[in-house]
């Protein structure tokens, strides 16, 4: 028999016997507890098991977890009149690191650049980005605007356009 006949019967063999076996058993329904189901303990309520397939979703993402590891950030509405606005450039990894934050524009504060840019670093790693948004050398690039007060705290504006 030709190696490939014989791998060929081994791999037919292999799923033939996969196919047989029982399925595992399924538990007995339990009552409907009146309590709402919970998410599990190992994520927090605000984040999906399901990572973003889209830039926008990513960057929300991104923006999402600079701003829970930055006690700068500010909550309340965005003033008419900034002191600054930051915009990074922020290329990530196929593995969630974080390959290049730079200054893409900026007013000329350059301790709210390195904020800015301090943040992102503090806040890396990040999720791996999906295959459907990756470039051919398997990283995500993108912009991510920072809006800063005259205290020198800031919203990032991906947070801004979600509430």
């Amino acid at each position: 028999m030709s190696t490939r006949k014989f791998a060929t019967a081994i791999i037919a063999a292999a799923l033939a016997a996969a196919c047989a076996q029982k399925p595992p058993a399924t538990p007995e329904p339990q009552a409907r507890s009146a309590a709402p189901a919970r998410p599990p303990a190992s994520l927090p309520p605000h984040e999906s098991i399901v990572p973003p397939l889209t830039l926008d979703g990513y960057k929300r993402a991104f923006a999402q977890q600079v701003a829970r590891g930055s006690p700068e950030v500010f909550t309340e509405p965005v003033p008419e009149m900034l002191k600054s606005i930051v915009v990074l450039e922020v290329t990530i990894g196929n593995d969630g690191r974080l390959v290049r934050v730079a200054v893409r524009r900026s007013n000329g504060y350059k301790a709210l650049e390195n904020l800015a840019m301090d943040s992102v670093r503090r806040a890396a790693p990040f999720a791996p980005p999906a295959w459907t948004m990756r470039r051919s050398d398997g990283t995500v690039n993108f912009l991510e605007t920072f809006l800063f007060r005259d205290d020198g705290r800031y919203q990032i504006r991906s947070l801004v356009a979600s509430r």
